[in-house]
């Protein structure tokens, strides 16, 4: 029982945090646009289940704050209350102190420890949320930490019959019947044990009472009924009100889950039917509809039968959506793909041993083994891929509290926020995102004044868009601001010492020493900016993503970072090489073709004419300081990242290979040029080549040099395709 109350408790809180998340993005959405009522509707919802829930494991901190925020809520659904810009400025703290709890009761001892500080901030927003509550729940608010209803003389009767399954699904009942004195008070109670069975018969596991009770109470009945709105499944519930209301059952239906698609457990689940009512016209329904049965036999009012074929309609749709999902923990995720990961390496050891044995059939085989653990990996790397747009939304909120905070007007664009990449990428992206975005809103885009006096519109526009383009996936945080002052960079960077004076740094190179480690051009230091640290960290962070940063501005007109990251950090297609007696793989996305030439190719770092265009070469031998013979023809590996074109002077083309990428260890990881390593089929390392930092290398080599004008008249590599295949041939 434990290990399954772990598990409930486990759910509660992811569930209740993308409902809290929910809750974030419908306040935004109905900051710009007020009269959205699904929106509100929604936001309503999300509040509910998150007090429900953890009414059911005794969190009564967040039952009393969020059943406030519901009360708020619910005036502003029927009307009372306006959704306008003072209310949506209280409930985002709210949300934020919502949050704050259940951090609280997830950790233990947390919430004893806390509790002084939850206690301040509740009554600090108890006091802001008291204008829109009503006169009683205003009142009663003011008396932590749950009030009990105003009574009235109507009493509800509450007719529950449990399954006997109750106890076994993890359900506690006496919680739920404790749990409706916070909305009155119980005045009688029997419970019914006419279904217990001898002492010899009994189940100690199993449930066989039932209870009769009256409740005073002001509460309407989706309040009460929504206590027991989470063991609906393992009870029959039958609530009948001082005043029965065609409105409280349509308001009812409106709100039950999506769990149900058969109209008569929607009639039931809403009080309105009892089960036995149900049953009994059911068995006599004939050819009549049963909404119209239900009507002539136990007076259900037209307007409810209507409100629960709406529901039956929306039911249908969400169990139709919902099947198409289901919940994987990360950690059996990340075991598979490693698994996936090993599958590799011995499949490419079962494939070499194959073509040294030079047996047909086994070729084939290991062929074959090789085309079905490609497809495999690919699967495996599918289900850790997860859309952008969760990050993006996050900056909404983000953008809106920093901008109001210095007094300016910014409106978000998100584009391409269906584009999809690694799990992990997207966890270690969302900081240096962070930093990128508040840096536009703080630096880049001006105050309404100073963009009127530059003839722009007074509301500043920052876009975050995302795409896919060769194997990757780029990145751009735009702001349509003042864009990055030269002048004042390389002067900042002179006085820190980062550059030495009158330095001879092209305009890109001076903008990129805006990622360098204490440089800040901030006058002063505020909350959001001007401590030297940040944009310097937002590099390194991509650059262990094996991901690069780009800055490009214009002056007046604003500034563009792009990013450009690997879909997926656990496996990649590569193309292997080989210097002298060492195997390199270079990422297959970035490698646009191959030319075999003479040893003759010039200096180090040079350039070769290809088809008319210049293309800047490295040399890995003397990159990497290969002591090897030098062999009489060489081949040039043609890559491209970004903008950057170069190409790789290698010994020997060997070939596509799947490349299972291991991290290096704490002496490696900052040799330049080097982003990872593998182990190859016959049990040797291989490393990686990080391909952005090596055309980096060579652009910042190029600067000042001779364009060479040599013609080595390079060779298509046709032949060594042959003896390698899958080499690519052809320019993209």
């Amino acid at each position: 029982m434990n290990d399954e109350y772990d598990q409930a408790r486990g759910t509660f809180f992811a569930e209740s945090r993308e409902m809290l998340q929910q809750m974030e993005e419908s306040l935004l959405v109905l900051e710009q646009d007020p009269a959205d009522i699904d929106t509100l509707h929604a936001l309503f919802r999300a509040a509910h289940t998150i007090k429900g829930s953890a009414g059911l494991f005794g969190y009564e901190r967040i039952v009393a704050f969020t059943h406030r925020v519901e009360s708020v809520l619910e005036r502003a659904r029927s009307g009372e209350i306006a959704v306008d810009g003072p209310l949506l400025s209280v409930l985002l703290p709210c949300t934020d102190y919502i949050g704050g709890l259940l951090s609280a009761a997830g950790e233990e001892g947390a919430e004893d420890r806390l509790s002084a500080k939850l206690d301040r901030d509740a009554a600090s927003l108890i006091e802001r949320l008291m204008p829109y509550l009503s006169e009683g729940a205003a009142q009663a608010a003011a008396a932590p930490p749950l009030p009990k209803a105003v009574h009235t003389s109507g009493a509800w009767h509450l007719s529950l019959r449990l399954s006997q399954e109750v106890l076994r699904n993890g359900l506690d009942p006496l919680g739920f019947i404790r749990y409706l004195d916070t909305l009155g008070e119980v005045v009688f109670l029997a419970v019914i044990d006419d279904a217990l069975p001898s002492l010899a018969q009994m189940d100690p596991e199993a449930c066989y009472v039932g209870f009769e009770m009256r409740m005073d109470t002001a509460a309407g009945r989706e309040k009460i009924l929504s206590v027991f709105e989470f063991m609906r499944e393992d009870c029959t519930l039958r609530l009948v009100p001082p005043d029965a209301q065609v409105r409280d059952y349509v308001q009812l239906i409106e709100e039950l889950p999506e769990a149900k698609e058969r109209l008569g457990e929607i009639l039931v689940g809403s009080g309105a039917l009892t089960r036995d009512e149900l049953n009994s016209t059911l068995a006599q329904q004939g050819e009549r509809r049963l909404g119209e049965a239900v009507m002539a036999e136990h007076g259900v009012s037209q307007h409810v039968v209507d409100a629960a074929l709406v529901k039956q309609t929306e039911s249908r749709a969400h169990r139709s959506e919902e099947s198409r999902f289901v919940r994987v923990q990360a950690d059996k995720l990340d075991r598979l793909i490693n698994l996936v990961g090993e599958l590799v390496i011995a499949g490419a050891g079962a494939n070499l041993l194959a073509n040294r044995a030079g047996e047909p059939r086994l070729v084939e085989a290991t062929d074959s083994m090789s085309t079905l653990v490609e497809e495999i990996r690919n699967s495996a790397l599918q289900l850790r891929m997860v859309q952008i747009g969760e990050t993006f939304a996050r900056f909404r909120r983000v953008v809106r509290d920093v901008s109001d905070a210095l007094g300016k007007k910014i409106d978000l664009e998100i584009r391409g926020a269906e584009t999809e990449l690694d799990k992990t990428v997207v966890e270690k992206i969302a900081d240096p995102l962070m930093h990128l975005v508040r840096n536009a809103v703080d630096h880049g885009i001006e105050i309404p004044e100073q963009r009127a006096a530059a003839g722009k519109p007074a509301t500043g526009k920052l876009t975050l868009s995302a795409c896919h383009d060769s194997g990757s996936v780029l990145i751009e945080v735009r702001d349509d601001g003042r864009g990055l002052d030269r002048d004042r960079i390389l002067r900042k960077a002179v006085e820190r010492g980062l550059v030495p004076p009158e330095p001879n740094l092209s305009d890109q190179e001076i903008y990129n020493l805006i990622f360098m480690p204490g440089f800040s051009t901030a006058e002063q230091v505020t909350d959001l900016s001007g401590r030297g640290v940040g944009m310097d960290v937002v590099k390194r962070n991509i650059d262990a993503l094996r991901g690069s940063v780009q800055v490009s501005t214009l002056a007046g007109h604003g500034t563009t970072l792009t990013i450009r990251l690997p879909l997926t950090l656990a496996i990649i297609d590569g193309f292997l090489v080989g210097i002298g007696n060492a195997s390199y793989v270079v990422p297959l996305d970035m490698v646009e073709e191959c030319i075999e030439v003479h040893t003759d190719l010039g200096a180090a770092h040079d350039v070769i004419n290809l088809r008319g265009t210049p293309v800047p070469f490295l040399r890995l031998r003397e990159t990497f300081e290969i002591d090897a013979p030098q062999p009489e023809r060489e081949s040039v590996v043609v890559v491209r990242a970004g903008a950057n074109r170069a190409g790789l002077v290698v010994d020997r083309l060997m070939g596509e290979f799947q490349t299972v990428i291991k991290p290096l260890g704490k002496l490696f990881r900052r040799v330049q040029g080097i982003g990872g390593s593998t182990i190859l089929g016959n049990g040797e390392v291989a490393l990686i080549l990080d391909v952005s930092a090596l055309l980096e290398r060579t652009a910042s080599a190029r600067t000042g040099r001779r364009i060479s004008r040599r013609d080595p008249a390079p060779e298509r590599a046709h032949s060594t395709a042959k003896q390698s295949p899958g080499v690519p041939t052809t320019a993209q």
